[in-house]
């Protein structure tokens, strides 16, 4: 008997002893290499095989368990369903149908095929790319990770799921006259090597070194309200951040959201429609199946202006009258899935970005993303960019950095006045909510108003 079948009649046994309708299982395995070099010296290279197994079982209330260790899979079911037993909850989950599939997605050069040898030497050009006259800093991180994952549930459902990511980012700090300024660019996506072998590192070194010493002669930016573009990847962390948590139904059902009963409602313009889509090919935060066992699929969040769905899991659908859309993730074997965002973006509009500039008569071009906070229960938030243009009359003039957007997102969606055609969905990352999970965003230019100023 496969050691996988004795665990799920374990389950099985289990669950009629204390009387649990509704048990899954995630037994997962993660290859994962990681490399980092720092002015030319080697800091981190490590390549580390971790399995475990992770148990959920539902009455009323959810109980949970895990372990690294397959031989204590007994314990970890058995303590799982204890809890949900002693759960005081009183909540739903869905069911619906058992799914048994096989879902791989595949690189074309799979990272076990890639000496270590050949990361190595791909680091070291892009450090070597980073390198120039008032460069202080350079870095340059590779990560790599492949996690196959066998989810099982009590309703029948057997779904293996493999799933290969990396991740390359270099950044450098230019330094002059007791000042400093850094930059940044980050590659990646599901696949295998092909994906950062095929980035032009000498290019992309000269672009990241020369921003870092320009943002030096760059000055303080204006404060006040005022037009404002964003380009395709604060874009991205805007509708992210501001809207794509606002979204998560977790904190639509305890209240915590603005959209909270909302569904239907206008609240953008008509040309704005908002998608998180687990499916797109070769993103990195793409997957087949959630760790639900509910199949990716594309969401519409906002379809012309209108709120139109919520993301997902098994336990909110089913207190929301909904269904899940496969967005139930978890940061691994060890933790529960959580209601999460995958790829985030607004669609494509029909502007150029050269028309919206020409549009401006006082505001600000503002790029790429330096971080913030939102607050969705008061639908306010504060981003940083990490360099920003002032624009007067239609035309581009001085350059600024340390900007910062703030402002409320349902009155930004509002004020939404063009949005571009010239769609990315390619800033791979992280994001947190107790726990870490893959995802991208992006979008075109949007051009919409704002509050600006400095960053602290």
């Amino acid at each position: 008997m496969r050691v996988e079948e004795g665990i799920f009649q374990t389950a099985e046994r289990l669950a009629e002893k204390y009387g649990v309708k509704y048990f899954e299982i995630r037994i997962s395995k993660v290859n994962a290499t990681s490399l980092s070099i720092q002015n030319g010296q080697l800091e981190e290279l490590s390549s580390n095989m971790e399995e475990g197994i992770g148990v959920r079982a539902f009455k009323g209330g959810w109980g949970f368990s895990s372990a690294n260790d397959l031989r204590r899979a007994e314990k970890v079911i058995e303590t799982a369903m204890k809890i949900a037993r002693l759960s005081k909850a009183s909540s739903s989950v869905y069911l619906g149908d058992p799914v048994v599939d096989d879902a791989v997605i595949r690189g074309e050069k799979p990272f076990e095929n890639v000496d270590i040898s050949e990361k190595l030497a791909l680091l070291r050009e892009a450090d070597s790319a980073l390198d120039g006259e008032g460069i202080r800093n350079r870095k340059a991180f590779y990560g790599d990770g492949v996690k196959e994952q066998l989810y099982m549930n009590s309703l029948g459902s057997r779904i293996r799921t493999v799933v290969p990511r990396v991740r390359l980012m270099i950044s450098a700090t230019a330094a002059s006259s007791g000042e400093m300024q850094q930059y940044w660019k980050v590659f990646g996506g599901t696949g295998g090597f092909e994906l950062v072998e095929r980035v032009d590192l000498n290019e992309w070194g000269s672009v990241v070194s020369g921003k870092a010493r320009e943002l030096l002669k760059a000055s303080s930016p204006p404060s006040g309200e005022f037009d404002v573009i964003m380009d395709p990847e604060l874009t991205g962390v805007f509708i992210h951040e501001a809207l794509g948590h606002a979204a998560e139904a977790d904190s639509v059902k305890n209240g915590e959201s603005i959209l909270t009963g909302k569904l239907g409602e206008k609240i953008g313009v008509d040309e704005l429609t908002v998608v998180d889509d687990p499916t797109l090919p070769g993103k990195f935060g793409s997957y087949i199946y959630d760790d639900e066992g509910i199949r990716a699929r594309r969401v519409e969040i906002i379809k012309k202006g209108v709120l139109n769905e919520y993301l997902t899991d098994r336990e909110t659908a089913a207190v929301l009258g909904l269904e899940p859309n496969g967005h139930g993730r978890a940061q691994s074997y060890a933790h529960q899935p959580l209601v999460r965002m995958s790829n985030t973006y607004v669609e494509p509009g029909t502007w150029e970005a050269q028309e919206m500039v020409e549009e401006v008569k006082s505001g600000l071009y503002m790029i790429g993303d330096k971080g913030g906070e939102v607050d969705v229960a008061s639908g306010t938030f504060t981003f940083g960019a990490r360099e920003g243009y002032v624009i007067e009359n239609g035309e581009i003039k001085e350059h600024v950095r340390d900007v910062a957007l703030s402002g409320r997102i349902l009155d930004v969606l509002r004020n939404i006045k063009a949005i571009g055609r010239d769609l990315q969905v390619s800033f791979p990352g992280y994001c947190g909510k107790g726990q870490w999970v893959p995802v991208d965003d992006g979008g075109p230019h949007v051009l919409t108003r704002a509050v600006v100023g400095g960053l602290r």
